[in-house]
């Protein structure tokens, strides 16, 4: 007769291999859809005239919608369940980021990008409050680290993929950039219908789990120590350790979001063919990717969450100092490597700590609003070194400013320790 601890274990297998591929693969997307806009630009800004200042406008527009309809879109999860409205956001962005080969001009640029952010609003706190209703504590980071995998793995893959594509310049008469926005949108749309059939709202749905391990999961996660469920939504937007963590993300999303969506651009000063760059910034994200699962894994096992996410912003910001002040082009790319190492670890790290002492409604609400507050950085980033460029003609002042948003996230990781008693 099977014993219990075997139960679990084979649950939540089946669990893990039933729904990380497609929640993976759809942040890679997500993520693919935000920083494939950096290697666009490497041919789409001359076509249309776009100035630093208004690219980098463009870029970091989307993180102001996208803020703005996050809470309402994860509330909505909550109302009407996870797989509906995952599968939603995903068409509905699918759609709108293949429709960014209309763009003709700056105001045209910045509409598409606004909308943009609206149908993507709430996709990824929605997943981690999704991730924690399936997943313990004791896992959840390492769980949480093969969804934000979809980061470095999408800009690793992105960075050849979208080099190539720019090389379809003239095919069918659309544009290089065209044909990258189109090739790397619908896809998503394919997910997200997918979705409908491959997710549950809870394990008490899902079908393909028996009625054993249905029992064992739900009794695993009810005997998880938290604290009361949260009915309300307005104590979770008062809580100073939510609040703590909001502006917490700011900081290191701005860095995160800085480098990653004009790293192409940093790399291409060096004179290197579009296909050169995508490989390049690949093998940057490969090393990131490599760095952060190891680095998850080691937090799980050691359970010292808050010292890991001050660590990582702290060398994060470490990295991007040095990296401007080598004097080696491949040195100094190196350092912004290792820097997107810690801010990658850091936001698999971070999103597992709201969710320890969040639950209920009030979770849905709160980690929306952590998110969209600290998703405004994706704004402040990449907005920071457009106008820093135009004015400096260097990225030199911009990756010391991103520097001083790590120093800040780190500042503000330290302060956990003071507010939040058991990680």
């Amino acid at each position: 007769m099977e014993t219990t601890t075997h139960i679990e274990n084979r649950a939540f297998a089946k669990i893990s291999f039933r729904l990380l591929p497609l929640l993976t693969l759809a942040y890679i997307l997500n993520y693919l859809d935000r920083n494939n806009i950096g290697f666009a630009a490497l041919t789409m800004n001359q076509d249309l005239g776009l100035t630093p200042t208004q690219f980098g406008t463009g870029a970091g527009i989307l993180f102001l919608s996208y803020s703005l309809f996050e809470i309402p879109s994860n509330i909505a999860m909550y109302h009407f369940g996870a797989r509906r409205w995952i599968a939603r956001i995903m068409i509905m962005w699918g759609i709108v980021s293949a429709a960014t080969i209309f763009v003709i001009g700056p105001k045209s640029w910045y509409a598409l990008r606004l909308l943009l952010g609206i149908s993507e609003a709430g996709f990824f706190p929605g997943i981690t409050f999704y991730i924690a209703s399936w997943f313990p504590a004791e896992s959840r980071t390492r769980m949480l680290s093969w969804f934000v995998l979809g980061i470095p793995v999408s800009s690793m893959l992105g960075g050849p993929i979208s080099g190539l594509l720019l090389g379809m310049n003239g095919v069918w008469g659309l544009a290089g950039w065209k044909w990258l926005f189109l090739l790397e949108g619908l896809p998503t749309v394919v997910l997200g219908i997918a979705a409908l059939w491959v997710l549950a709202d809870s394990p008490e749905k899902a079908r393909w789990l028996t009625q054993e391990e249905r029992v064992v999961v739900r009794s695993k996660l009810s005997s998880e120590k938290r604290e009361k469920e949260m009915t309300r939504l307005l104590p979770a937007f008062t809580d100073l350790r939510v609040l703590t963590l909001a502006f917490l993300q700011l900081g290191f999303t701005a860095g995160s979001y800085g480098v990653g969506i004009w790293l192409p651009q940093i790399i291409k000063t060096s004179d290197l063919s579009n296909l050169a760059v995508g490989l390049i910034t690949g093998a940057c994200y490969a090393l990131a990717s490599a760095g952060m699962i190891a680095w998850s894994a080691y937090v799980d096992r050691t359970g010292k969450k808050i010292n890991n996410l001050m660590a990582a912003c702290f060398i994060a910001a470490l990295a991007f100092v040095l990296a401007v002040y080598v004097k080696n082009s491949w040195v100094s790319l190196g350092w912004i490597t290792v820097a997107l190492i810690a801010v990658t670890a850091a936001r698999a790290i971070f999103w597992s700590i709201p969710t320890r002492f969040m639950s209920g409604l009030g979770a849905a609400g709160g980690l929306a609003f952590i998110n969209s507050i600290g998703t405004l950085g994706g704004f402040l980033g990449p907005f920071t070194i457009g106008v820093l460029k135009t004015r400096t003609h260097s990225f030199s002042v911009g990756l010391l400013a991103m520097a001083l948003c790590l120093l800040g996230a780190g500042v503000l990781s330290w302060s956990l320790k003071l507010i939040i008693k058991e990680e």
